[in-house]
């Protein structure tokens, strides 16, 4: 499996955690960045790891900010993406049983090392369950032709 991941600032901190956590899983890592604490402008990393998700370079991608919150509109501005802002592990496995979510997004500033691990562990271990939420995910990717 690949993975693509970024973070502005504010989740450059849990970045580091959740590329390790992914490395020892045996997963392929793409950092896109930052790599600075330096204040840094969050759709320019979100715009590396949706390049990647859209173009196959990555299975899925994993967007970190301070709270997740700016993260998960700039990527969801684009087609084919669905970027889910996750908790706790539910929302983890609902965002990718009835949503298809190819990005996971996490608040750095809002989540510890800990749960981060599990929400990233349940958002790749879950599946998309199909059935009913087939009609409502080809109706949101209608919504970008509008």
């Amino acid at each position: 499996m690949k993975v693509a991941v970024g973070s502005d600032h504010g989740g450059l901190d849990l970045k580091t955690i959740i590329i390790e956590e992914l490395s020892k899983s045996g997963v392929s890592v793409t950092d896109v960045g930052t790599n600075s604490t330096e204040s840094s402008d969050y759709p320019d990393f979100a715009a590396k790891v949706v390049d990647a998700v859209i173009k196959g370079e990555a299975e899925f991608g994993v967007l970190i900010c301070g709270t997740g919150i700016g993260m998960s509109i700039a990527a969801n501005r684009y087609r084919g993406i669905r970027a889910a802002l996750a908790w706790n592990e539910f929302m983890a496995k609902m965002a990718r049983n009835h949503n298809d979510a190819n990005i996971l997004v996490l608040g750095g500033r809002v989540t510890g090392a800990e749960l981060a691990k599990e929400i990233l562990r349940v958002f790749l271990e879950e599946t998309f369950e199909g059935g009913r939420h087939v009609r409502r995910v080809e109706k949101i990717e209608d919504l970008g032709t509008k």
